[in-house]
């Protein structure tokens, strides 16, 4: 049977992630009634800039890192159209619930925000199977809105269940002058698209408090803990329970006098005193614990010291995906995360033998996630849709989003990259790069990304200027269009870095590698395999993101089958 389960999880067909507007994406790429799970979360409209930090050699934190979403909302020609949209849906409650809600709230930021989750929202309930569930991940800061607007789209009566997330421990910010209560949890809104839908009961375990007590007994023989349970049949006669003598004692019982003679071979039923009534022995290593509640405090947030944590902002513990995807789909069930930020959602899909659809407007998440799922699956295999194949490809990026295509181009060459969409003078630097010398420590590499048609030995120039200026060991020309003789005699010109070999013999000293301290790397080059930055310690300078660690999936088959 695992050789069958092996031969289905390795098949999947569906497991792809998408680069691009998850609107369009739905519309466009995912079938109606497709999908069995859906979890998001969100931007939650807090009106901040949420920001990834690459990790890098101590002195370089601030140097690395990038603008991974700007969680901030204005109305503009994007809102309004999609607005119109809403007004045209089939669906005319949500039209109408949409046309009260901006009545109220007028052209605003929050207006824009429920706008863009509205239209979202009526196209998710479009791909969700009848027996499908989704789970909508907020805070308090629009939640009230948001379970309007879910109302509309899937029913009052699809409402099941608002599951209060504590992701933290109390804050003591009244020291600072706070005059609030403490914001502790999220919220996670449980919806399903009919009245009967997949649900596999989840359970948690007893604290000690409660198995000291209910289980104070423990077997001699075994040192099993149990407790004692009632055999009499509640309501007696009148309820069907058969009435016989056990141990000496005639009572209506639970069970049929076949069934409680067995029990009783078994060692189940004991008599604590003579004459006593008979007893059933409840073994607390055969329950499965507490039927899971809608208050969930057992799961922490990430803290930045744990292993899983890969440093992208709003991150979630794979804990409380693992939770959720088991109680709401079955493995081979497809699981959508049309918001999936680092990829949480889509790896506990994996792991768990789900098929998985995840989407994301950012190149850095979406090369997040491709790292995070080659590190923690070796040898998996996934589509990725919408991330150039080709330079046709690059260039039409190039055009549609300088910034999404110099993110994309930084991760052709590993590199993190540099204060994302940072205003303010251009300081020549769209990347860097980080390696170890062991002759000197922690090095830098800058990377300057051309997206345009036209490039020069201007430009190769000035980038030895910033090498310069920013005390880096080499620089990373990366460019769209085809170099020149120019640009290549002046990167030569540049000279080379020196580094120890680690390859040394007897009598030869210390031998020293070379690498050109102007590298010029073309797109179609990197992209197809004929060209590649050369620096050393190449092992340490890709590690742009954390990696995750490798999953036991051996294990986890076994707990599904």
């Amino acid at each position: 049977m695992l050789a069958v389960f092996n031969a289905v999880y390795c098949a999947f067909p569906l497991n792809k992630l998408y680069f691009g507007d998850n609107l369009d994406i739905l519309r466009e790429h995912i079938a109606s009634e497709s999908v069995d799970l859906i979890y998001l979360d969100p931007p939650f409209n807090s009106k901040r800039l949420h920001s990834v930090f690459f990790k890098t050699p101590k002195g370089h934190e601030s140097d690395a890192q990038v603008g991974a979403f700007d969680d901030s909302w204005n109305w503009g020609e994007e809102a309004e159209r999609e607005f119109n949209d809403l007004l045209h849906h089939t669906n005319t409650d949500v039209a109408e619930l949409m046309v009260a809600l901006r009545r109220s709230q007028g052209q605003s930021g929050l207006m824009a925000y429920l706008t863009m989750m509205a239209v979202r929202l009526v196209e998710l309930h479009r791909v969700l199977k009848p027996t499908g569930s989704m789970y909508l991940h907020c805070d308090p800061t629009a939640s009230h809105y948001l379970k309007i607007i879910l109302d509309q789209v899937f029913g009052n009566d699809s409402f099941k269940t608002e599951i209060s997330w504590r992701r933290s421990g109390a804050h003591n910010d009244a020291k600072q002058g706070r005059k609030q209560y403490g914001n502790i949890r999220d919220i996670i809104f449980f919806y399903t698209k009919s009245s009967e839908w997949t649900w596999n009961q989840q359970y948690t375990s007893y604290n000690q408090e409660y198995t000291d007590t209910a289980y104070r007994h423990i077997e001699k023989e075994t040192g099993r803990r149990y407790r004692l349970d009632n055999l009499t049949g509640p309501g007696g006669a009148a309820k069907g329970n058969p009435s016989y003598e056990v141990m000496g004692v005639t009572r209506f019982w639970r069970y049929t006098k076949e069934k409680m003679q067995k029990l009783i071979e078994e060692g189940r039923i004991i008599q604590t005193k003579p004459g006593g009534v008979p007893a059933y022995k409840r073994y607390l290593d055969e329950m499965q614990g507490v039927a899971l509640q809608n208050d969930w405090q057992d799961i922490a947030s990430l803290q930045s010291s744990a292993e899983e944590y890969l440093q992208y902002p709003t991150q979630k513990p794979l804990a409380l995906l693992e939770r959720i995807i088991k109680a709401s789909s079955n493995p081979g069930d497809v699981v959508l995360d049309p918001f999936c930020g680092c990829g949480t959602a889509v790896h506990v899909a994996q792991k768990l033998g789900r098929q998985w659809i995840g989407i994301d407007i950012t190149h850095l998440a979406i090369s997040l996630i491709e790292k995070r799922l080659k590190d923690a699956f070796p040898g998996i295999t996934f589509e990725i849709e919408g991330t150039p194949k080709d330079v046709d490809g690059a260039r039409d990026l190039a055009l549609r989003d300088k910034y999404q295509f110099q993110w994309w181009a930084c991760s052709l060459v590993n590199a993190a990259p540099y204060q994302g969409k940072k205003k303010g003078a251009d300081s020549g630097i769209d990347g860097l790069i980080f390696f170890h010398d062991d002759k000197s420590g922690a090095k830098k590499i800058v990377v300057s990304v051309k997206g345009g048609e036209n490039v020069s030995v201007a430009m190769v120039r000035d980038l030895g200027h910033v090498v310069d200026r920013e005390k880096a060991a080499m620089g990373f020309f990366v460019t769209l269009a085809p170099t020149t003789r120019p640009m290549r005699e002046e990167a030569i010109s540049a000279g080379f870095y020196q580094t120890p070999s680690p390859f040394q013999g007897e009598g030869r000293g210390v031998v020293s590698t070379e690498y050109p301290k102007l590298q010029i790397l073309t797109i179609e080059g990197l992209m197809n395999g004929n060209e590649r930055p050369r620096f050393p310690d190449l092992t340490m300078g890709r590690s742009t993101f954390k990696r995750a660690a490798v999953e036991d999936m051996g294990a986890e088959q076994g707990k599904l089958l």
